[in-house]
């Protein structure tokens, strides 16, 4: 095929990755509120037993469990402009339902509040699957960190939101982030009226389309396993270290404010890679790239145990964000070439399922390990975690490499 066609070919994806870019930059910007607030905001509205205090970010991660396949299936049908935009209506009426909720002291509303947010958010996570359907098979890791990459714009916009519109409707705490996260995704859902796709099939179409093989035959696939097998561990380690960082650092005498500007650095780390993960994907492939991702979660461990200054915090949680992106955008990328375009939906709700029902359990682990040890010692418990869950993602790396040299010979 000739650079033009490549070209011709990559135009439409080149103008929706950028559209789902800047959509990400907004509608993303939700996720940093909800996770670096969920949790003082729980510990806030319990009463003396805390055990339950990173509860509500376990219901946003829930609500993106939840709401991934149906998500998925949502946009086979209507077709992902219109699904995005429909996402957006769900996060924001999570974002108002938060916002009472803390002004009414009710942390189990909240929780609810929460779990509408994550719903929302589902449909975020599937900017990325959205970037991979067009284009060549060279641009699609290219169009995953370019979604990712407005992630880093969210960084800065969440966390600033969080910080400066926390007392907005003082004295009562918290609510005014949320509130104004409803204007954050109000503005996502203008942005993303522009994007340009296929138009979906019709009932008559859908119902005598080759839907290709069962998702059991999908999801048994290797490099499925192993691509499922990464993210998980990438996302659910992430997940399992950022949901306790803030309460540790409050248990540590740090201020609501310092461990607000840790989540930012954190999820800037996250996204920032993105500008050149997938140029590094293309030059090394996507099982190194996971492996180093992998590995950098394991100095993000180590860097944690070694004490617990702010500097410390801030560079574990750093270290943290950079693995989670390379690990992440490697092991989606992966994923991308384990089903054919007729699969998609239900491959990648099945993924999203399978992930965010273990972030979900790994956030509510992440307060439960916390509470049941003294002191710092939870937040040593947490990082000893990572050690082991990066040796079986790398070992089950290894397998797959072995299986596909046995078929290759």
């Amino acid at each position: 095929m000739s650079a033009e066609a490549v070209f011709d070919t990559n135009a439409p994806a080149r103008r929706n990755a950028l559209i789902l870019s800047v959509a990400q930059a907004l509608t993303g910007a939700a996720a940093p509120i909800s996770i670096a607030l969920g949790g003082l905001a729980g510990f806030y509205l319990l009463g003396q037993d805390k055990s339950l205090a990173t509860a509500p970010v376990t219901g946003y991660n829930i609500g993106v469990a939840l709401m991934a396949i149906p998500a998925a299936m949502l946009m086979s049908r209507i077709g992902r402009r219109l699904g995005f935009m429909s996402g957006c209506v769900v996060g924001m009426v999570g974002m108002l339902l938060s916002t009472w909720a803390i002004m009414q002291g009710d942390f189990w509303l909240f929780c609810v509040g929460m779990l509408m947010n994550g719903a929302g958010g589902a449909f975020t996570q599937q900017y990325r699957f959205a970037a991979a359907d067009q284009g060549s098979a060279d641009f699609k890791p290219k169009a995953i960190s370019w979604v990712l990459a407005g992630g880093l714009f969210a960084a800065i916009i969440g966390p600033q939101t969080a910080i400066y519109m926390s007392d907005f409707f003082t004295p009562v705490e918290f609510a005014g982030a949320y509130f104004a996260g409803t204007f954050l995704l109000f503005s996502g859902m203008i942005v993303l009226s522009f994007l340009r796709f296929e138009k979906p099939m019709s009932k008559q179409d859908r119902k005598s389309a080759d839907t290709g093989r069962p998702l059991s035959e999908i999801i048994s696939q290797p490099k499925f396993i192993v691509s499922v097998m990464c993210a998980v561990g990438t996302y659910a380690l992430m997940s399992f270290v950022m949901t306790g960082a803030p309460l540790a650092m409050a248990l540590c005498g740090f201020k609501p404010d310092q461990s607000t500007w840790g989540i930012q650095w954190h999820v800037m780390a996250m996204f920032g890679p993105s500008f050149f993960t997938g140029n590094l994907i293309a030059k090394f492939g996507k099982e190194r790239i996971v492996g180093v991702g992998l590995l950098i979660l394991a100095v993000c461990g180590v860097v944690a145990l070694a004490g617990i200054t702010l500097t410390h915090f801030y560079l574990a949680l750093i270290l943290l964000g950079i693995g989670w992106n390379f690990g992440f955008i490697g092991a989606t990328a992966m994923l991308t070439e384990t089903y054919r375009p007729e699969e998609k939906a239900k491959a990648q709700g099945a993924n999203d399922f399978i992930l965010f029902g273990s972030v979900a359990l790994a956030s509510f682990m992440s307060g439960q390990t916390l509470n049941a040890f003294e002191g710092t010692l939870g937040w040593d418990a947490i990082n000893y975690v990572i050690f082991p869950v990066v040796g079986v993602c790398l070992l089950s790396l290894g397998w797959l490499k072995m299986k596909s040299q046995v078929v290759a010979n």
